[in-house]
């Protein structure tokens, strides 16, 4: 997983599995997928997802587990896969389906998603943003119309989920995150209050509202000449500034190619300040809570120091934030 560039080192990919696990796994896509694997080796990929490359004599796929409390989320990006595919997106994971017909199977108590394999390194920077641009513009076209899929609500409740889970920590032992949470307690209420301000002035407006992947800048993979988005777990109904903000809170580069590119497309959107302020204040809350979901279900939170104490070039982004007026 990249969080704003950065990689973060997977949780449940790492899990060790025997070879009793994998035999088990291989065989049940044997059945409930009409394949016949002949190797099974663990994927780069994923945090809350458990990953696997699958090869069979003709092709490889991409498997996905989630055991995780996300797996009803992961479940429900199914479909929306699929819409996107249906109207000719391909430049995304694009499922393979059961025997029976269905988009996803379940195994071993995990949601498990099986998918063509895309080849590719995860790339991130300055260069990949003109590609991942231009593949968002073509999303962003796709209608929406009979989908079922989550709306923003420009709600400042992730702030709130934080808080419970940093009390849930200062009533256990005393740790590290305590500490670091401790020393970091301005920045955190400075960001909150901002978050709940710009979170009341963006309510209540849903127009511009577009497909949005969420995380697509650290989910690009770029093979040669050719660029993929993948892990669409939380693609919501949402405005573009929920994929813009990274860049378009710090660089005029940025929101300059990003209006140029939607608006060659047809796609008469301008970024909106308030909105790319929420969303900043918003994901840095959203990353937070995920880090200590992690903590508490596995007793690790690799990558937090780094996330919440080192500086780096995502404080650019709340320093763009920061000067955004009410």
């Amino acid at each position: 997983m990249s969080i704003y560039g950065k990689e973060v080192t997977p949780l449940y990919s790492n899990m060790p599995r025997d070879d009793a696990y994998k035999a088990c796994l291989m065989n049940f896509i044997r059945r409930a997928y009409d394949l016949e694997p002949i190797s099974l080796t663990p994927a780069k990929r994923g945090f809350f997802g458990e990953t696997w490359r699958l090869g069979t004599a003709k092709a490889h796929y991409f498997l996905k587990l989630d055991y995780s409390a996300h797996q009803s989320i992961y479940a429900h990006s199914f479909p929306i896969i699929a819409h996107l595919c249906n109207h000719g997106i391909d430049f995304i994971s694009k499922i393979v389906c059961t025997t029976q017909g269905e988009l996803c199977a379940r195994f071993d108590g995990a949601v498990l998603g099986v998918f063509d394999w895309i080849d590719g390194e995860n790339i991130e920077n300055d260069d990949t943003k003109p590609p991942e641009y231009q593949m968002l513009a073509q999303i962003y076209a796709v209608p929406a119309e009979g989908l079922d899929i989550p709306r923003e609500d420009f709600s400042s409740g992730v702030a709130d989920q934080f808080y419970d889970q940093w009390d849930r920590l200062k009533r256990g032992p005393a740790n590290e995150i305590v500490a670091m949470f401790e020393q970091s307690r301005e920045k955190i209420t400075h960001r909150a209050g901002r978050l709940r301000f710009f979170s009341d002035k963006c309510k209540g407006d849903t127009s511009g509202f577009v497909i949005t992947h969420g995380d697509a800048g650290g989910n690009v993979l770029v093979d040669g000449d050719r660029y993929f988005i993948v892990d669409w777990d939380y693609a919501m109904l949402a405005p573009p500034e929920r994929d813009a903000w990274v860049m378009c809170c710090r660089e005029v580069w940025a929101q300059e190619l990003f209006h140029n590119t939607v608006k060659g497309r047809g796609i008469g959107y301008t970024l909106r300040p308030e909105r790319l302020a929420f969303y900043a204040y918003h994901f840095f809350f959203y990353y937070l809570t995920e880090f200590l979901s992690a903590f508490f279900c596995t007793g690790s939170a690799p990558g937090l120091t780094e996330y919440l104490i080192e500086p780096g070039w995502v404080e650019g982004c709340f320093q763009g934030a920061d000067k955004i007026q009410p």
